[in-house]
């Protein structure tokens, strides 16, 4: 249900509003792996409930499509299919975690010039 934190703030899941959008104008479509709930209204709005953290990078590209009208109908199941063997299973943005992608760093000390500079 709704607790006192979601009354208030909109970074818990959901705001009062959106409780109340859901509970009365809401139809229930479906879920995905990371149990974000999809909702769609009458007048075909669709909107989704987080389940822990607000991340819009949590939302996978099957229920990306759908969100945003490219599909008509929402994906069948909540596990992952790939379509092709390349694909790999979605991940939410890792900035600033652990995971997040951390290039080499050049330092100006192993910088070789392969070239000499003009002497005028």
């Amino acid at each position: 249900m709704i607790n006192f934190k979601q009354i208030f703030t909109w970074w818990h899941k959901q705001t009062f509003g959106t409780f109340l959008k859901t509970l009365f104008f809401g139809k229930f479509v479906g879920q995905d792996s990371y149990g974000n709930k999809y909702y769609e209204s009458k007048n075909n709005q669709r909107w989704v409930i987080y389940k822990d953290n607000i991340e819009a990078s949590k939302i996978t590209s099957e229920w990306f499509l759908w969100m945003h009208h490219t599909v008509i109908d929402p994906p069948k199941s909540k596990v992952y299919d790939p379509l092709y063997e390349w694909q790999k299973p979605h991940l939410e943005n890792q900035t600033g975690t652990n995971n997040a992608y951390k290039p080499n760093k050049i330092s100006k000390n192993s910088i070789k010039k392969k070239y000499e500079t003009w002497k005028v």
